[in-house]
């Protein structure tokens, strides 16, 4: 899939830290509508007119946001807690404005399991303009470089393998790495001097997909915690003597969660309003909790030992069946997610129990697609 080289469908991304960018005035705070609590608040004691505030609900599970370009991850988590009325939610990982793709959020008793996801790969198509080193490495910064000279296909394929395996990468300035407490965007934006030490970064595979002219090139990577894919434009840029910077990306894979999975905001809106007038389930847009729990082992236990794990009481390990391993595990009962947990000295020992009363996904999605 081709992503086409169009100025202002761009995006700049740190693939773990927070935004650097802002939007600015009415794009970054959309209208209130009529659920929104805010609003109730200031109805309240206005006598007449008054709409009751709607009960925030326990409801677990995640949701695979396709994140549409010009919302903040903070946002696109504060459209979904109104949606689904749920009392809490978070995101794993984020999702700069001007990028498109997987944000997942976390609903409820999924918030818990959030940092096996950060720690996860993730996979972005991005494409990158050459001829211009801007200072945010995006199209949204001033531009710092220039060169006439464009790479051609045999040159950037011999690039890669530089920026294949475990390297040493220095973040942007534009980034959210603090500085003595200070952000370092931040930081850049007051015209303060930002220098941002290199740090190791892993690239499971970076692959030129297309070059649909001599000015733009589109990679695919797939890269570990921590990775900026706006240096990867800019370093590449440099070594090939011609500069660059990010004019598009999206998300394709957050851990375990893949294009599959994401829900565009319009249909997850739909969804949730044929559930409220009673046409629908909001289960049926969740994946279970235990989803992010992918590649930890699981370990069933009988009720006994559940109702100990359950009270924060380890549990003896005993018998034929008990594990030899040692670790983290998630703890299942009946077929139900209740803890994690980590084996050590023949003991079962919980770490976070988990309260599922409540909506969870629905039994059609416990399945993968």
């Amino acid at each position: 899939m081709t992503i086409p080289p169009e100025t202002g469908t761009v995006d700049a991304l740190s693939a773990e830290t927070t935004a650097v960018k802002t939007i600015h005035s009415a794009d970054a705070r959309p209208p209130r509508d009529n659920n929104d609590p805010r609003n109730n608040k200031q109805r309240q004691g206005n006598g007449q007119g008054n709409q009751p505030r709607r009960d925030r609900r326990d409801i677990h599970g995640w949701v695979v946001l396709d994140k549409p370009i010009g919302m903040t991850s903070t946002q696109a988590v504060a459209v979904a807690k109104r949606l689904f009325q749920a009392k809490r939610a978070g995101h794993a990982g984020t999702l700069d404005p001007l990028a498109s793709g997987g944000l997942p959020i976390a609903l409820g008793e999924a918030t818990k399991t959030v940092p096996f996801v950060m720690d996860g790969r993730k996979r972005y198509r991005f494409t990158v303009c050459w001829g211009e080193e801007r200072d945010t490495d995006d199209t949204e910064g001033r531009v710092v470089e220039t060169s006439t000279q464009r790479p051609d296909v045999e040159a950037i394929r011999a690039l890669l393998p530089q920026f294949t395996g475990r390297i040493e990468q220095t973040p942007p300035r534009y980034s959210a790495i603090k500085i003595q407490g200070e952000r370092a965007y931040d930081l850049a934006r007051d015209g303060e001097v930002v220098e941002l030490a290199p740090r190791p970064v892993e690239i499971h595979e970076l692959t030129l997909v297309d070059q649909p002219d001599p000015s733009h090139s589109v990679f695919e990577a797939e890269c570990g915690k921590g990775t900026y894919v706006r240096a990867l434009a800019r370093d590449m840029g440099r070594i090939l003597g011609c500069y660059g910077h990010i004019s598009a990306l999206r998300r394709t894979l957050v851990g375990p969660f893949t294009e599959n999975d994401m829900i565009p905001l319009e249909q997850l809106e739909a969804l949730c309003n044929r559930a409220a007038s009673g046409e629908g389930s909001l289960a049926d847009a969740l994946l279970p909790v235990e989803t992010a729990l992918d590649d930890i082992p699981a370990l069933a236990v009988t009720r006994a030992d559940a109702a100990r794990l359950h009270r924060g009481q380890a549990v003896l390990l005993r018998g034929r069946d008990a594990p030899q391993s040692s670790g983290t595990v998630y703890v299942t009962v009946a077929g139900r997610l209740l803890a994690l947990a980590e084996i050590g000295n023949g003991e079962l020992i919980p770490k976070r129990v988990f309260n599922l009363t409540g909506l969870t996904a629905s039994s059609g999605r416990n399945e993968r697609d």
